[in-house]
C-alpha cells in the first residue's frame, strides 16, 4: 500500500510537470480546433545544396533567393526549372544576408541583427540606398498595399513600402498561445504563411488578428537519406506563382526546391 501511494505521489507530481515540459518546449502543438494540413509532391526543381536560403519568391517565371551568414550573404535571381543563377549580388561580409522581398521595380533586404535593410534595383541588382530598423531582421512579404516582416518573435510588422517605415504590427497566436520564431514569409491567397524556424511546420496567420487559421505539416519532405548530418538543413522558404497558383517551399541547404498541393490531414 504504501508503495502504491508513493507511485500515486509521483504521477501526480511529475506527470503534470512533464505535459507542462512537452507544451514549453514544443511551441507548435497544435490545439485541436486548429486544422492541420498535410501535402502532397507535384514536382520538384534542383536547389543549390550550399544555399543557406533566408528569403525566397517567384517572379515572372524566375526564384530570387537570399542567402545568409557573414561573408556568404547573396541575392539571386534563378532558372526554377534548373536552380542555374542567371544574376547575383553579394553583401558585405558584417552582414548576415536574411528576407527578400520586390516591390516596384525594387528589391529590398533585411539583415539578421545590423539592424540595417538594403535596396537595390530589382533587374539590374544595383545598390540603391539603406534603410534602418530596430530589432532583428528575419523575413519579407507583401501584400497589395504594405510590406510585411518577420524578426524573430510572435509579431509580425507592417511597413510604408516607400519610406520602409512601420506602419503596424499584429501578434500571431493559436488559440490564444503565442507563436514565436517566425521566419520566411509568403503571401498566399490573403494569407500570411510563415516558416517556425527548426521545425518541419508552415503556419496559415490572418493578415487582420494574427491568428493562425491552419498548420502545414512537411514532415519527411525532405527524405533522411537526403539530409547531411551536422548541417542545418531545416525548412525555410516559401515562394508563390499566383497566376498559376502554384506553392514552392524548400530549406536551408536543400538539395531540392518541391511544388506541393495542400491536402487536410
Amino acid at each position: 500500500m504504501e508503495g502504491a501511494v508513493e507511485m500515486s505521489v509521483f504521477k501526480g507530481l511529475v506527470l503534470p510537470l512533464l505535459l507542462l515540459l512537452a507544451i514549453t518546449l514544443s511551441p507548435l502543438v497544435a490545439w485541436a480546433s486548429t486544422p492541420t494540413y498535410t501535402y502532397k509532391v507535384v514536382r520538384s526543381f534542383p536547389h543549390d545544396r550550399n544555399a543557406f536560403t533566408e528569403g525566397l519568391f517567384y517572379l515572372d517565371g524566375f526564384l530570387y533567393e537570399s542567402t545568409g551568414l557573414e561573408g556568404h550573404s547573396m541575392v539571386r535571381k534563378e532558372r526554377l526549372e534548373t536552380g542555374e543563377v542567371v544574376q547575383s549580388t553579394t553583401i558585405a561580409p558584417q552582414y548576415f544576408g536574411e528576407g527578400i522581398v520586390a516591390w516596384k521595380g525594387r528589391l529590398v533586404e533585411l539583415t539578421w541583427r545590423s539592424e540595417v535593410g538594403f535596396v537595390y534595383d530589382l533587374s539590374t541588382f544595383k545598390p540603391l540606398g539603406a534603410f534602418g530598423y530596430p530589432g532583428e531582421g528575419w523575413a519579407l512579404t507583401k501584400d497589395d498595399h504594405r510590406l510585411i516582416m518577420s524578426d524573430g518573435t510572435p509579431y509580425i510588422r507592417f511597413l510604408n513600402p516607400e519610406t520602409l517605415t512601420e506602419t503596424a504590427r499584429i501578434k500571431v497566436t493559436d488559440e490564444g498561445r503565442a507563436i514565436a520564431n517566425l521566419n520566411e514569409l509568403e503571401w498566399v491567397k490573403g494569407e500570411i504563411y510563415a516558416n517556425i524556424w527548426q521545425t518541419d511546420l508552415i503556419a496559415r496567420i490572418d493578415p487582420k488578428t494574427g491568428h493562425v487559421l491552419g498548420w502545414i505539416d512537411l514532415t519527411g519532405l525532405l527524405p533522411a537519406a537526403e539530409r547531411i548530418p551536422g548541417q542545418t538543413d531545416v525548412l525555410n522558404g516559401i515562394a508563390y506563382d499566383a497566376k498559376g497558383d502554384r506553392l514552392f517551399v524548400t530549406g536551408k541547404n536543400w538539395p531540392k526546391l518541391y511544388q506541393i498541393k495542400l491536402a487536410p490531414k
